[in-house]
Order: structure tokens, then sequence, then C-alpha cells
């Protein structure tokens, strides 16, 4: 009798936890997502999570292996076990991992051949902004990071902040990151004015990676105390670049030529939480110490996270009836609207 063997199908490789629904997870999948800032990944197996998938990280004589952070001999994770820059062995027999997520030595039988259904299954990695990017499901030619305007340029200094955890879902964050009408209220300890909530009016341009708005209002940017923020009759430019599903930058136009651009890139750990990756580059303020730009950057997204934290629901209505709208959240309005172009369902269930 002969057994006709099926190639497996997409779904047989969903992660065994899965929070989102299925035909999302896979859509999302294949885009391309920040999973651990690069100085993070050394000589240690590092353990990570994107979409419900569990991943290990590691680091080779030659490139960072990403895979899944399984070993196939006997199911335990990989980031229980110890690297040498090299390799990576599994804390359970030592079989070892290199190149490739190849097997490499079984301590057990050092003499004999090595079955290929020990490689680890790998995953693409690529290095920017000082992130490492992955792809879960990567198809011919839709291997697009967003870029970072002005981060090549000699002239702006580069800055990878720590990650800031939200017990929420990335649709939301990001929401949050490019509303506008929410200054006055949410981030009157770090730079907003609570005594200028009044949004002018703006209108996002959809693009072929989601949309751009354009954002002029008298509302600084500069830290609340700092002398300059007394300077009057400047029109704040913010320029806002969504690119679905998760990854938004604002490049804020200031004073004197200068500029500070944001990416916003929100890792979907699971549909309950997200890791918020936020690399920045200015050409303005280079001396100041990076720990005070760490601490500043936090002071503001943990401003925006406590208010992502207790929304509900708790994943982002693509229906436009199920909340109410008005015209300073045009930019909500335009992410939804990307979200439902690529296929994504008109709610995210959790």
């Amino acid at each position: 009798m002969t057994v006709q063997v099926r190639p497996p199908s997409p779904e047989s490789r969903l992660p065994r936890d899965l929070t989102f629904n299925v035909d999302d997870w896979l859509i999302l999948a294949s885009y391309w997502h920040p999973i651990a800032l690069a100085r993070e990944v050394g000589d240690q197996p590092l353990g990570v999570t994107l979409l419900d998938a569990p991943l290990v990280i590691y680091r080779t004589a030659e490139s960072i292996i990403v895979a899944d952070d399984l070993c196939p001999h006997r199911g335990v994770p990989l980031s229980m076990g110890k690297g040498d820059g090299k390799t990576v062995a599994c804390a359970y027999h030592g079989f070892r991992f290199g190149e490739k997520g190849r097997c490499v030595r079984i301590p057990a039988h050092p003499d004999k051949g090595i079955p290929s259904r020990l490689n680890l299954h790998t995953y693409p990695v690529v290095e920017r902004y000082g992130l490492i990017w992955t792809c879960l499901r990567p198809e011919e030619g839709k291997t697009a990071i967003p870029p970072i305007p002005h981060w090549d340029d000699p002239t702006y200094q580069q800055i990878n902040c720590p990650w800031i955890d939200i017990a929420g879902f990335a649709g939301r964050q990001v929401e949050g990151f490019i509303d506008v009408a929410h200054f006055a209220f949410v981030h009157t300890e770090t730079f907003a004015d609570p005594d200028n909530p009044v949004v002018p009016a703006y209108m996002p341009q959809i693009t072929p990676y989601g949309f751009e708005a354009e954002y002029r209002s008298s509302v600084a940017n500069y830290p609340i105390g700092r002398p300059e923020r007394n300077r009057t009759g400047f029109e704040w430019l913010r320029h806002f670049r969504v690119h679905v599903p998760f990854t938004a930058t604002l490049e804020i136009h200031f004073p004197d030529d200068g500029r500070l651009v944001i990416m916003n890139a929100a890792s979907p750990v699971s549909a309950r939480k997200t890791r918020m990756f936020a690399p920045m580059c200015r050409n303005f303020d280079k001396d100041i110490p990076l720990q005070d730009v760490y601490d500043f950057n936090r002071r503001v997204f943990e401003e925006d996270r406590a208010l992502v934290e207790a929304q509900k629901p708790e994943n982002l209505p693509l229906d436009a009836s199920l909340e109410v709208h008005v015209m300073a959240d045009r930019s909500s309005i335009a992410y939804r609207r990307a979200l439902r172009a690529i296929g994504l369902s008109q709610f995210f269930t959790a």
C-alpha cells in the first residue's frame, strides 16, 4: 500500500496557544516585525515571542539565527541552553546547533551521522536600526521593512531606546501613537499643554504602505521646563508615516531646522501583549546623555501605556460603526481602513 504524504499546510505551523483569529494570524505573520534590540543578542540564546510563536535568537560566527524555541529532539526550549558565540547547546541533552540552525553535534553519539530532521526550523533575519527583524511566513518580494527618515544621515544621532512591554493589543498602541487629540490630556507631565486641546484640521493621504498625515499646531515638543518652550509664534509640524500593520514613524520639525524622528514599532507578542520598540534619530541636542533620552522617552510612552491597557474592547474594532468618531480621528479612521485593506477581520478577536 502506498501512503501519500501531504505537504504541511500554513495552518500546521500555527502556534500552540493562539490568541489571534487564524486568518488574521496568517496575514500578520507575512509581515516583518522587530523582536529584539541587536545589543541584546550576545553569546547566550535569547527567548522572545512573536505572534504567539516562541522564538530563540542566537549568534554564530557569521550571522544571527532566529528559530523556533524548541529542540527537535525532546522539545525543550533552546533559550534554556547555553551558547558560545558560535553555537547553542540544548539544556537537556547538549545537542548543539550552529549556522542556519543545523545540528552540528550529538554528545551521546559524536561519531555518528546527524539526521537532517534535527535541524531547527529557522526564519529570515534582518538587522536594521539596531533591531532584529524577522518574518514567520515570508512571501516572495515582500521583505519591506519601514524606513526611518534621516537614519543614514551622518549629521544625525541614532538612538536605540529600551523596549517597553504593554499589556494591550499592538493596533491599539499604534492608534494611540498617531492620535493628535490626546496630547493635552495624557502628556501634560512631559511635553503637552493642558490649555491647548484644539486639533487644527488635517487630512491623511493614502500610500501604498498605509498613509501619511501632516499635522500643524502650536503644541511644542520640548520637555516641560525647557526654556525653549517660551518661544512663541512657531508652527510645529508633525509628519506621520504609517506602515501597516503595526509600524509608524513621526518626524517632528523643531525650530532652527531641528528634526526628531521616532519610529513606533509595535511588535505583537500576542493579541494581548505588545513589545514596543522606539529607535529614533535627531540632528540637535546630540550632547545630552543617552540615559536622559531613554528616561524621557519612557515617561512619554508610560503615559500612553496606562490608557492603552485600560481600553475596551481590548482589540481594535475595524468596523467603523462599533465606535464613535469625530473630525480629530481622521488618522485613526485611515489606520483602521488600511488594516481592513490588507484583509484583516472586521474586529480583532482575542
